[in-house]
């Protein structure tokens, strides 16, 4: 699934990385806990978050994960959309909670990793 598949099924709005619209996303994560993230994801990963702090964008760094769909209407301030853009990271924005949206995106083909 490509990060603008992502974008139209969660009817989300890029704020930054639009011109990586095309990249392949493997699988997805939904938390608002960073070290889950960093126990469970895989690359070229979408993380969905409502945490709005630079911890996400160096853990998504760390994980090689190319995307941030923040939830609940979430926006992220100056310096996030600044590191994020730096580090080649797409960051959009939908009005839908957390478990819809993670719902929406496995309803439509994409994988979380591997059950423990």
């Amino acid at each position: 699934m490509t990060i603008d598949e992502i974008r139209s099924i969660l009817g989300a709005k890029y704020i930054v990385g639009e011109e990586w619209k095309d990249r392949e996303v493997h699988t997805a994560c939904g938390s608002d806990m960073m070290s889950d993230v960093l126990a469970f994801m895989k690359d070229q990963s979408v993380l969905l978050t409502g945490l709005c702090n630079l911890q996400v964008i160096r853990t998504c760094e760390m994980m090689d994960i190319i995307c941030v769909v923040f939830v609940r209407g979430k926006m992220p301030d100056e310096a996030m959309i600044a590191m994020a853009k730096d580090k080649g990271i797409t960051l959009m924005t939908t009005g839908h909670r957390m478990f819809s949206a993670c719902g929406m995106l496995y309803k439509n083909g994409l994988q979380g990793g591997p059950a423990y």
